[in-house]
């Protein structure tokens, strides 16, 4: 599958799906797994999953690890696929690699990588990167004062690739890396704060944030 697909502009727009990325155990917030942070009296991957859904991602496939069987209890995860991963303690790549896995041979073009922990980026980002998707051939990536963040957008094209190269908490840097050229930015600083939550203070603001 390559870009010639979407040469003709009465043809389908790409499939983009959302890859929520919440398996992480908040080890510097005492052990408290980040997908059952409150925001506004729900666990923070409900607040996320919206988002993407928001944002124009039909499909949402959410990666667990931390205390999987609570947050599958509390959140309310109805039309996800929902997947454990067992490996999560390693880092960021096993999470990213079971996620793009699971959406091989979905018929997805793309998709919107977000993380769990930045309950600031809001479905405004999610839809802009969204947006530049043009074949399974792009990525992209949101974009703070031109410093890249996220969410990032993985065409098909690149998922074999990402998922071979992602270890640990690298994520997909290093496949990405001697591509930065072919990165397309787009400018999300107006609409969203890529900040996230990492510790007891940032915890303290997530709590600040109100309704």
């Amino acid at each position: 599958m390559t870009g010639e697909r979407y040469e003709d502009e009465d043809r389908a727009a790409p499939a983009v799906a959302g890859l929520l990325l919440a398996a992480g155990g908040g080890r510097r917030l005492g052990g408290r797994p980040k997908a059952l942070l409150p925001l506004h009296g729900r666990p923070l991957v409900e607040h996320a999953v919206r988002t993407l859904r928001a944002g124009g991602c039909d499909r949402v496939h959410v990666v667990l690890g931390a205390a999987a069987g609570q947050v599958r209890a509390r959140a309310e995860l109805s039309g996800c696929t929902v997947l454990d991963n067992p490996y999560w303690e390693s880092g960021m790549g096993s999470s990213l690699r079971l996620g793009l896995d699971s959406l091989t041979g979905t018929g997805t073009d793309a998709a919107v990588v977000l993380l769990v922990d930045q309950p600031w980026i809001g479905a405004g980002a999610v839809s802009r990167v969204r947006s530049v998707c043009r074949s399974p051939a792009t990525l992209a990536a949101a974009s703070y004062g031109g410093r890249r963040g996220h969410p990032v957008l993985f065409g098909a094209d690149h998922w074999a690739g990402i998922a071979a190269s992602a270890e640990g908490d690298r994520g997909a840097r290093a496949y990405l890396r001697p591509r930065s050229d072919e990165i397309e930015l787009v400018e999300c600083g107006d609409i969203a704060d890529p900040a996230d939550i990492d510790t007891p203070v940032d915890l303290e603001r997530l709590k600040d944030s109100g309704p």
